[in-house]
């Protein structure tokens, strides 16, 4: 089989871990054996039998690949939607059973996002959560979904015990609002804990930086720009005391799962992706904020050196690209799931 990957979010302009899970993917992949791609869009000579778009695929050009004999996967990541309350979820499956049930311009049905979901030959996603919302509020076949999880390299994943020698939580990943990571920066400051934010700013000519780097006192807040080994970023998660994420919304969450292999207790919001992945062995913000959170930030610092990591299980890469190497086998076999 042939495999050509495809995204149309430009890394140069913003990285991510999606652009992690593309490299790693296609990598594994390769070394099992699959003839993987990028998609050259100016090459009208490249062929392939399965076109794998991480991200979201217009319906036009879901069928356009079809027509060529193309299967089409389609990768995405339900972020926000997973963090949707259970009300709001209802009204979307309401919304579109009653947009598939009327008569509506075939223009306007094809700019909806969903109806690519429902065109593609399979869905991919990386949770349960996200498996049964496709499901239930997109009215998508369960044989048409596969959940594929992301991985680690063999770096975190054959990291030694924590040591936990320094006084800091540390929280790693890029600074933007969805990270809340100025709040979580003013939460360090009231509730008097130190925190090591690890990670390069998503603007580093934004207010919303500018606003983080007037909190860095490096005593309660302190920052590490880059890392720049992965070996580097392994030593400082196993010194720290612990991990802590307060985002908006997040859905796989690579940092954590990478904190939890180098041995440390977790502290998270409480979303649906984390209590999916983590259940009660890890640690979770109230979802009210104000004075609770600041109870909760340290309360878990306090605690931190004898509450264990999480034992979720956790993923190579290799694994990663033998459940996509399956995947593919299914959809070129004809049963996807």
């Amino acid at each position: 089989m042939k495999v050509l990957f495809n995204c149309h979010w430009p890394y140069s302009l913003s990285h991510g871990g999606m652009q992690v899970n593309i490299e790693r993917s296609k990598t594994a992949l390769h070394e099992l054996g699959v003839d993987v791609q990028y998609l050259e869009w100016w090459n009208d000579a490249q062929k392939g039998d399965i076109l794998h778009q991480f991200g979201y695929l217009p319906l036009p050009l879901v069928k356009l690949a079809q027509e060529r004999g193309l299967k089409v996967a389609m990768t995405i990541l339900l972020t926000e939607t997973c963090n949707r309350s259970r009300w709001e979820l209802l009204v979307r499956k309401v919304c579109i059973r009653s947009a598939l049930a009327l008569p509506a311009p075939r223009r306007l049905k094809e700019s909806l996002n969903w109806r690519a979901y429902r065109q593609a030959d399979v869905m991919i996603v990386g949770l349960e959560t996200e498996r049964q919302i496709l499901e239930d509020a997109y009215g998508i076949e369960k044989e048409l979904i596969s959940v594929v999880p992301s991985g680690l390299n063999e770096v975190f994943l054959k990291a030694a015990k924590a040591v936990r020698s320094e006084d800091h939580l540390i929280c790693q990943g890029r600074i933007g609002p969805t990270k809340n990571c100025v709040e979580l920066a003013r939460l360090a400051h009231a509730a008097k804990v130190p925190i090591l934010f690890v990670g390069k700013p998503a603007d580093s000519r934004g207010a919303y930086w500018q606003q983080f780097s007037d909190l860095i006192d490096n005593k309660y807040v302190k920052h590490d720009a880059n890392v720049a080994t992965e070996g580097g970023l392994v030593e400082s998660l196993r010194r720290a005391r612990g991990y802590v994420l307060m985002s908006r919304y997040e859905n796989w969450c690579l940092a954590a799962h990478e904190a939890a292999a180098c041995g440390l207790p977790l502290l998270l919001p409480d979303q649906r992706w984390s209590r999916e992945r983590f259940g009660d062995e890890a640690s979770y913000f109230p979802k009210a904020g104000g004075d609770a959170g600041i109870t909760a930030l340290r309360r878990f610092y306090e605690q931190s050196l004898e509450l264990p990591a999480p034992r979720a299980r956790l993923f190579s890469w290799r694994e990663v690209g033998e459940m996509l190497r399956d995947t593919y086998a299914r959809l070129l076999n004809g049963t996807p799931s």
